[in-house]
């Protein structure tokens, strides 16, 4: 998508702000958001400034100036926010060059797959995700100076087999290592899954499957 259509999405699905995202080297999804009135192709080309000494790990206070960079191509609205927001992924460049940052994991796949390139050892890299996680009812934790502990729970759990709810407890409940592939009423969350899919190829993501 060209900055032009970046513009033009922005109008025509009266766009309040533009989100932009980036991840820091750990993995951890960090964003900015700027009012869409702002936003002009010139913010597009050179970026939007921003203080890298807040991130963990990048840059020390006195040369903190870093640039975030928007990739056009990747701008989506968000389907979750309540003011109509446009999400845009971020290269970090750094603005004494205008390169990409050294621990901005974008930058380190692209210098990867040039790499790869430059070696011969393959000519194009393919990369899919695999989201996997854990749905918990509860979960507590508690660092103190005389003790330390951490306890979660699911309706799902095994040590659940005996509890008293509202409702009846029909003991459907998967062994230790007993959850994958089961059919309900052992997997309890294929609803919120399949609505967790609905949306993704609402954002015109493709799905290939989920399962419990």
């Amino acid at each position: 998508m060209s900055s032009d259509n970046v513009l033009k999405l922005i109008k025509e699905q009266d766009v309040k702000f533009v989100d932009l995202r980036f991840c820091d080297t750990i993995g951890k999804e960090q964003h900015v958001t700027v009012p869409a009135s702002v936003v002009d192709k010139e913010m597009l080309k050179e970026g939007k400034m921003f203080d890298g000494s807040s991130i963990a790990g990048w840059k020390s206070i006195n040369e903190s100036d870093m640039i975030l960079m928007p990739e056009t191509e990747s701008a989506i609205i968000d389907p979750f926010f309540d003011e109509a927001t446009l999400n845009i992924r971020c290269d970090i460049l750094e603005p004494s060059t205008m390169k990409g940052y050294e621990r901005d994991p974008r930058s380190i796949s692209k210098r990867a797959e040039d790499y790869l390139k430059s070696t011969g050892i393959a000519d194009e890299a393919y990369f899919g995700p695999e989201p996997e996680f854990f749905i918990f009812d509860e979960v507590r934790w508690g660092d103190a100076l005389h003790s330390g502990f951490y306890e979660v729970d699911s309706e799902e759990g095994c040590w659940n087999s005996d509890r008293l709810d509202e409702d009846k407890n029909i003991g459907h409940r998967p062994g230790v290592k007993g959850g994958y592939f089961p059919v309900p009423p052992v997997d309890s969350c294929q609803d919120i899954r399949s609505a967790m899919c609905t949306v993704l190829e609402e954002m015109g993501l493709t799905v290939e499957v989920h399962h419990h």
